[in-house]
């Protein structure tokens, strides 16, 4: 069953659930108190095995076993391709390509991978687009996918 509108509600029946929620309230607390005292006796037992309360030990799945042939896969089949690291962030790419300059998305996408950016981006257009509108202080929208740094 829907739950009824606010508005329809009267006063005195919202009065009347605050006060039946506030007599659960003490019940809670003591509910509260018992599992922190538990709590604080787990906490000692762990110690006394000379582990730290913050400590969590995760039991995990056995995994592949070595050698396996099934490693992981990425898009269409490929072995998982490593992350490019690159000297600057793709932000500074972008300033530096267009100082001076104004260019639409493919042309300073295309210029900033030939000055050394390195992407394994299938979508590295739209990435280049998404920083340019993300970054509105930097970079300034000439005409319709043109861009210049600000």
């Amino acid at each position: 069953m829907a739950k009824p509108k606010l508005s329809r509600i009267s006063t005195v029946d919202l009065r009347r659930e605050l006060e039946r929620r506030k007599s659960s309230l003490g019940s809670l607390q003591k509910k509260r108190a018992r599992l922190a005292a538990e709590l604080a006796g787990l906490d000692a037992e762990l110690a006394a095995f000379g582990m730290s309360a913050g400590v969590v030990m995760v039991k995990r799945g056995p995994g592949r076993p070595p050698g396996s042939k099934n490693k992981k896969k990425g898009r269409k089949g490929r072995a998982a391709l490593t992350r490019s690291q690159n000297t600057r962030t793709l932000t500074e790419s972008l300033l530096s390509a267009l100082k001076g300059k104004t260019m639409g998305v493919t042309e300073v996408s295309n210029a900033v991978q030939k000055a050394g950016y390195k992407t394994n981006a299938a979508n590295f257009r739209t990435i280049v687009n998404q920083t340019l509108l993300r970054n509105r202080k930097l970079f300034k929208k000439v005409d319709r996918g043109q861009y210049t740094a600000a």
